[in-house]
């Protein structure tokens, strides 16, 4: 029986020529090192310092000004400030790069977005229908109510922070502390005391002045809370009349002696005729913007 890859089958003599391949791609670059090495005429230990990355050997540093000179190659430096108290372009471009990644983020806690979806699931949910409108639909119209709600507050934050920057006349500390005002302002209008007092506690602060002395840390979740709550109540008075019409129908089925007949099923047309005949989406959204002015 023959075993050797060349004088046996097919299968064999391909495999051994495929090795064989390998093993000269493997070797021929330390053929081509140690051939420029012996027309160099330098050892493997050694080489010019153009093609090294290590300028000087470790150890030989003598004061600071030493230590960034031992390997160049392989420095990395970021400006922090350009020196006219502005942070540099790179930091400047990083910070843009993560406000975008966390803008949903801000327009859920910081704007309107939140009450807005609460109720218009909630109103889903009253009329019975499982997903219509689907949850694409209500986020869509969602945000753009909150653009409609935020837009005074977007345009006092172009006008005082935004446009003065672009020209010079802020600095980018003063910028921020200028762009967060109209938000502070507008959270504020919308928080209870309550909801401020219990976060002020819990941060240990006992008393403050004024708005102003309210830290954005404490606003931000107090506003959420109380988000939550307002988009409750809302729901709760939404459900009311969705809920008579469920209890009058399965009365009756129950008094027909069908009380193997869901309710909802008969009601949710009863109930999606009522919505409509009573132009419920100009009442929710309507006095819901209202609820923020």
């Amino acid at each position: 029986m023959n075993i050797c890859f060349f004088h046996g089958s097919r299968p064999g003599r391909f495999f051994g020529c495929l090795l064989l391949c390998i093993f000269l791609m493997m070797l021929m670059p330390h053929m081509v090192r140690a051939a420029e090495v012996n027309e160099l005429g330098i050892t493997e230990d050694e080489g010019p310092n153009e093609n090294r990355t290590v300028i000087n050997d470790p150890g030989t540093a003598e004061d600071r000004g030493d230590l960034r000179e031992l390997n160049v190659a392989n420095n990395l430096t970021v400006t922090y400030q350009d020196g006219e108290g502005n942070l540099s372009g790179t930091l400047r471009i990083l910070i843009t790069l993560t406000l975008i990644a966390l803008a949903p983020t801000l327009v859920i806690m910081m704007t309107s977005f939140t009450r807005i979806l609460i109720v218009m699931h909630f109103v889903r949910s009253a009329l019975g229908t499982q997903s219509a409108p689907p949850n694409q639909v209500l986020i869509g119209l969602s945000l753009f109510l909150t653009f409609f709600i935020m837009n005074p507050v977007i345009t006092q934050i172009n006008d005082n922070a935004i446009r003065p920057f672009e020209a010079g006349e802020l600095t980018q500390t003063e910028f921020a502390e200028t762009a967060i005002q109209p938000l502070r302002e507008f959270m504020y209008g919308q928080t209870q005391t309550k909801d401020v007092r219990l976060f002020m506690d819990i941060d240990g602060i006992e008393t403050v002045e004024n708005i102003d002395d309210i830290p954005t840390r404490v606003l931000v979740p107090a506003f959420m809370i109380s988000e939550l709550r307002t988009a409750f109540i809302i729901g709760f008075l939404i459900y009311i009349p969705f809920i008579v019409i469920d209890m009058v129908v399965a009365s009756t089925l129950m008094s027909m002696g069908m009380m193997m007949l869901p309710p909802t099923t008969i009601s949710m047309p009863f109930k999606i005729l009522l919505f409509v005949l009573a132009d419920g989406w100009s009442l929710v959204i309507g006095n819901l913007v209202k609820t923020f002015y």
